[in-house]
């Protein structure tokens, strides 16, 4: 007898009558049974979202048989993946190294779903923290237009040959051009700070100290040809007083930013995050 597998499938479709009791009864027929389910109708676009996590002893070949005639009914767009299977991960970094410690820690000690064979970035400063956790690194200046246009063909080789499903950039600091950005669309996940004013440019926790900013977080979401404007992923903020200096802001900063981004890596990786137009669904 086979062993069962965990699914996880996802669904998206025009929302209308009978889509849940007709995808329930798909899987019951392929020997399915459901163990987690949640679902929105999208009042703003008229679209379903729907995940599903099934436990079936039933084989991939013939559970994708069951659910593609409902898909090909109801015109959905569909995903059926294993649960808990690490997702191929290639991250970005330049030299600030809180981002990437955070994800590399986390994949090593099981904590996130996420295989990554490869780091580039465009300075060597974190070929070491890539190496203590015996991941491969390379590095490709990027000053001037020939170089960016060379590390981003590097990003698409990358891509195809290590079989990359995510892209992250672990403060990478550099704009990703619009060709790029299509290449990767709904793909690529970015961290920036985010303050109450924005403050933009060099040393933005000197500038929200000057200011006396009261809160300070960041968000994480899509990378799009629109600057740092990609549907949200995730946001976190934490309140600050006059207390703190601007090294003390940047690193709660950073603390903030390094959570926030491993929290959308891993909602990404175990397929709980759904766009939505300019939107996200995020099915925690």
């Amino acid at each position: 007898m086979e062993s069962a597998t965990h699914w996880i499938l996802t669904l998206v479709c025009p929302d209308r009558p009978g889509i849940v009791h007709a995808i329930s009864g798909a899987i019951v027929d392929a020997g399915g049974n459901i163990t987690e389910s949640q679902q929105y109708s999208s009042d703003d676009t008229g679209t379903f979202f729907m995940r599903l996590q099934v436990e079936s002893a039933t084989g991939r070949a013939a559970f994708e048989t069951a659910v593609a005639s409902i898909a090909e009914r109801y015109g959905m767009t569909w995903q059926l993946d294993v649960v808990g299977r690490p997702l191929r991960t290639l991250v970005l970094a330049s030299t600030t190294a809180h981002a990437l410690n955070d994800l590399l820690f986390r994949q090593r000690a099981g904590q996130l779903p996420i295989e990554v064979p490869l780091v580039l970035a465009n300075h060597p400063d974190l070929e070491g923290l890539a190496a203590f956790s015996g991941v491969p690194f390379e590095w490709h200046p990027v000053t001037g237009p020939d170089e960016k246009a060379a590390f981003e063909r590097r990003v698409l080789e990358a891509v195809e040959e290590h079989g990359i499903e995510l892209v992250v950039l672990a403060r990478y600091m550099q704009i990703l051009s619009p060709g790029l950005c299509a290449a990767l669309e709904g793909r690529a996940i970015n961290i920036h700070h985010s303050f109450l004013p924005g403050f933009k440019g060099a040393n933005p926790y000197k500038q929200a100290h000057a200011r006396g900013v009261k809160l300070i977080g960041a968000t994480a979401h899509f990378v799009t040809t629109d600057l740092d404007e990609g549907p949200i992923i995730e946001q976190n903020v934490e309140r600050v007083d006059h207390n703190q200096s601007p090294e003390e802001l940047r690193a709660i900063g950073q603390d903030i930013e390094s959570r926030t981004l491993t929290r959308a890596v891993g909602w990404f990786a175990e397929h709980r995050v759904l766009l939505d137009g300019a939107r996200t669904v995020i099915f925690r």
